[in-house]
């Protein structure tokens, strides 16, 4: 991924206002980011653990969406993102809802996924993070990359759609 700026990540939100977008709260560390390692940029309000943001390339440009987080239950369990398909357990691995974009989101539609509660699903592919014991597969990096955008560039259109 690209290196991102503030201003082109506020201006790539498709599911909420231009207002929402420039009040929402942007990593000031952009610099600091693993860029080369990145299929998406993802990060958590500090002001509200429920609230989380997701911006991706498409073939279309920069899209964004904000995200909400579902409270963990605190059961034990192992649990799969449905982006990297990284196995996860206890609260490794969150039910992220997304406004949907346009008419359809304002009628309160929205669009959920099971994502690594970090967003940090990149890096645990490319095993700069750890998630614990992984599922055996015969699939390059390569491989599981162009899965896991697949999958993301998925959530998108249904966010979009």
């Amino acid at each position: 991924m690209v290196p991102l700026t503030e201003s082109a990540i506020r201006a790539s939100f498709v599911n909420c206002s231009k207002g929402e977008a420039k009040r929402l709260a942007v990593p000031r560390d952009l610099d600091a980011q693993p860029w080369t390692d990145l299929d998406f940029f993802g990060w958590h309000d500090p002001a509200a653990a429920q609230r989380a943001y997701l911006v991706a390339e498409s073939a279309s440009g920069l899209v964004g969406v904000a995200l909400r987080v579902a409270p963990h239950t605190g059961h034990a369990r192992r649990s799969m993102c449905s982006l990297c398909l990284t196995t996860h357990t206890g609260d490794g691995v969150s039910l992220m809802t997304a406004r949907k974009a346009g008419p359809s989101g304002r009628q309160g539609n929205s669009v959920g996924a099971y994502i690594c509660t970090d967003l940090a699903c990149s890096l645990y592919l490319r095993g700069r993070k750890d998630a614990g014991r992984r599922i055996e597969e015969s699939l390059t990096l390569a491989e599981k990359v162009e899965r896991t955008r697949n999958n993301l560039l998925g959530f998108l259109a249904n966010v979009a759609g």
